[in-house]
């Protein structure tokens, strides 16, 4: 993911900063990770999913 839009996207939930997750967490195997409220966001085709409909609970 270009590091230019890691540095401005935030979890959609609480504004938290978001990290690599474990890799399973969507088809693709990658996803995004809040470290605050711990709410894990898809990456699809290298595209971040960032709604909280679509988020795996932690």
């Amino acid at each position: 993911m270009d590091p230019t839009l890691r540095r401005i996207i935030v979890c959609p939930n609480c504004r938290g900063e978001l990290a690599d997750g474990p890799a399973g967490g969507s088809a693709d195997g990658a996803e995004l990770v809040c470290t605050d409220c711990g709410y894990g966001y898809p990456v699809r085709d290298g595209i971040p999913v960032l709604l909280v409909d679509e988020a795996r609970r932690a």
